[in-house]
């Protein structure tokens, strides 16, 4: 009997309030539909760009000032912007009032995993902060992504008003740095190929298919061995 057709594990290391991040996404779902015949399972991991935003969050025009300077700012999120829109994503930056600290969001998306629902969680999570200005500091909202991921709101809310998994999300951000990764999106295929920012589609398929034949190689000598 031919052996099964693989599937491919896809590792996103990524943080919601990182427009670089949204933009790779679509870019991994054009990659991803230029090879439709793929079975694959993405799963999205928790990175902080910067951990030092008090979890209440904070002003969003503080908190650019701070990192960028009174006029790099809108220098840097037009050329985003612009890019954005390239991807069919209507980014709204200026309807952002808060930066959050994202470890909660990353909470919520770690809780859609075991629904098999991560990718409505992250999808919700950009869309709603970067083309709504949701404030993903907010309980309220967050556990509304939540039930739309297909969990329990009054689990959800327990959860967040507690701190179930801070430290294992914190734990994973920590490992992402020591593997390197200093910035994100990062793609990991098959846990060994390696795609460092929001690459075009074109470098994902080739890293698709290099991971892919991998996998096919494998899978053969497998059943060889059982044969």
């Amino acid at each position: 009997m031919p052996s099964p057709a693989p599937v491919l594990d896809i590792d996103v290391i990524s943080d919601v309030m990182c427009p670089w991040c949204y933009i790779g996404k679509r870019r991994l779902e054009r990659a991803l539909a230029e090879r439709p015949d793929i079975a694959v399972d993405v799963r999205w991991r928790p990175f902080q760009l910067d951990t030092s935003i008090p979890r209440e969050g904070m002003d969003r025009k503080d908190y650019l000032e701070r990192k960028f300077g009174p006029e790099r700012a809108d220098e840097v999120y037009d050329a985003i912007k612009e890019t954005g829109a390239q991807e069919g994503i209507p980014f709204a930056f200026d309807r952002i009032e808060k930066s959050p600290n994202t470890i909660d969001a990353h909470r919520v998306v770690r809780w859609a995993a075991a629904g098999g629902n991560q990718q409505v969680a992250v999808e919700n999570l950009f869309k709603g902060y970067f083309t709504e200005g949701r404030d993903l500091t907010d309980a309220n909202y967050l556990a509304g992504v939540a039930v739309e991921a297909g969990l329990d709101r009054e689990i959800v809310e327990r959860l967040l008003a507690g701190d179930a998994d801070r430290d294992r999300i914190s734990e994973e951000v920590q490992l992402a740095q020591r593997m390197g990764v200093q910035g994100v999106p990062c793609f990991i295929f098959a846990g060994k190929y390696v795609v460092l920012g929001a690459q075009g589609p074109a470098i994902l398929v080739k890293a698709i298919d290099q991971a892919i034949s991998d996998l096919k190689s494998q899978t053969g000598a497998t059943a060889g061995k059982d044969a």
